[in-house]
């Protein structure tokens, strides 16, 4: 038997990360760390006809979400709820409920209208009558935020930019979220400055509940105690002191040069590369926050000659490699090359990426080493235009540990298809590029070789002990039949 057998990945990722609230801001809000500031929410949500009864059910799943993680009273959060298709019926005032669970309740009695989409119209009733001071909302002041959260998934039948326009003068924050084939010129109308932070797109309602977490952290504001609500860099322990921490270790762990990391090993090697989604819908200023999120993963990795090589494949219609496993055996240089990859922007061929992964990049011939762990980090933001299971499998066949991370509109199950068992520790997804950073803080790779007792050298090590054990062993008995062998002279 070969005594370079596969060494063990030990990987500390996101806990139930396929779960749609982020975590860390739900452990806040639940110890009640997290509150969120004054604000008058209004919920404006189409259900024309175009929208299923199905489907407005799992809007009305995410309603509920959001609102769990409010922190609703009369001096804190009030929420409103406007149903609108060709009419507009007001479901929930601003007044009616001043308690998360009759609010989640009377938001699952509502039902959808099934008419037209007069979005416009329901923009029009919210500025005049659910943000008016009879329906609950608050005297206009610079302590209370106004925002209305608009949910369609069509094209309004009547105009939306002089009202929207009109709602925004009023102080009102306008959030547009638009799914399946809506019409995204008009979100842009009626969204907010910035758009990149108001416009949110999903490709059905099945994915809607994705956007929970953004809105979550939106209406939450910042506590004191950065450990508590895990809004910190420490990979196992973090120490509070006021308005900061610093990091420490397990007992038997030793924290890193980073300040954050700890390790058990560090003699360990490992080859990682980065497989990176280039497509259009990333859009340059996005891809610059995936290059900073490499870089973040690169600052926790142990890189040298002997330890961490670390390669990067870009992809879209193509693939391209920007630079193989051991090019740069330093952090600055790998950074530096990290900074300089140019954005190919085009499809979004994922299937045909993996597929490189597995035949060139972890090949001695570009730079991997031979009976080192592979680990594969493979970057997306939406659906693969081509099949993606058997290279997928492949890649996992071979031995290689693989990462699966998803932002935006990436597709869950061709995560968990990526992705190695558990599948639960091995695939994260966010909804914003944004929160992009708090994938990089928790995903730590430390690699350590444990000794099995089947491999030739533990083998002989085992051996060598027993031999030195029954040689000492020999020798005290041989000692003990000696003085045996005395006692009995004298006593003769």
């Amino acid at each position: 038997m070969s005594p370079n057998l596969p060494l063990f990945l030990l990987l500390l990722g996101l806990i139930g990360t396929q779960a749609t609230v982020d975590l860390r801001t739900a452990a806040a809000m639940a110890a009640g760390l997290c509150k969120t500031r004054p604000t008058d929410i209004v919920f404006i949500v189409d259900s024309s006809r175009s929208v299923r009864p199905s489907e407005f059910e799992q809007v009305k799943v995410f309603l509920a979400k959001v609102i769990e993680g409010l922190d609703v009273g009369p001096n804190a959060t009030r929420v409103g709820v406007v149903n609108y298709a060709s009419r507009v019926k007001n479901e929930v005032s601003l007044k009616t409920h001043r308690t998360k669970a009759g609010l989640i309740k009377a938001v699952t009695k509502i039902e959808p209208l099934s008419t037209g989409t007069m979005t416009g119209l329901a923009i029009q009733f919210a500025l005049n009558v659910a943000f008016s001071e009879g329906e609950g909302a608050r005297v206009k002041s610079p302590d209370i935020s106004k925002v209305a959260i608009i949910v369609t998934d069509g094209r309004p039948q009547d105009n939306v930019k002089e009202i929207a326009q009109r709602a925004r003068d009023a102080g009102i924050e306008i959030f547009a979220i638009g799914v399946g084939r809506v019409d995204m010129s008009t979100l842009k109308q009626m969204a907010s400055d910035t758009l990149d932070e108001h416009v949110d797109y999903v490709e059905s309602y099945s994915v809607i509940e994705k956007l929970t977490k953004k809105f979550q952290e939106a209406f939450c504001d910042t506590v004191s105690d950065l450990c508590a609500t895990g809004d910190h860099d420490c990979e196992q322990v973090c120490i509070s002191s006021p308005g900061s921490y610093k990091c420490a270790c397990k007992d038997g762990f030793t924290l890193m040069d980073d300040g954050r990391s700890c390790s058990a090993c560090s003699n360990s090697a490992t080859d990682v590369v980065f497989l990176i989604d280039g497509s259009k819908s990333v859009r340059p200023e996005n891809f610059e926050l995936v290059k900073k999120w490499i870089n973040q993963i690169i600052d926790k990795l142990d890189v040298s000659e002997s330890k961490a090589h670390v390669g990067l494949v870009q992809y879209s219609s193509l693939v391209r490699q920007e630079f193989p496993l051991g090019r740069f055996n330093n952090k600055k240089d790998l950074k530096d090359a990290v900074k300089k990859m140019a954005y190919m922007e085009r499809g979004t061929m994922t299937g045909q990426a993996l597929r490189y992964l597995s035949d060139s990049s972890f090949s001695p011939s570009q730079g991997a080493r031979p009976g080192v762990t592979k680990v594969g980090i493979v970057f997306t933001d939406g659906r693969s235009q081509d099949y993606i299971g058997d290279a997928a499998k492949k890649a996992k066949e071979h031995g290689f540990k693989m990462y699966a991370v998803g932002v935006g509109n990436a597709v869950e199950d061709e995560l968990k298809e990526i992705a190695s068992e558990p599948t639960g520790e091995h695939y994260f997804y966010t909804a914003d590029f944004k929160t992009m950073t708090q994938i990089a803080k928790k995903l730590q790779i430390n690699i350590c070789q444990e000794e099995d007792p089947c491999e030739c050298d533990s083998l002989v090590k085992f051996q060598k002990k027993v031999e030195d054990a029954l040689q000492a062993l020999t020798k005290k008995l041989e000692s003990m039949s000696k003085r045996i062998a005395l006692l009995e002279n004298k006593i003769v």
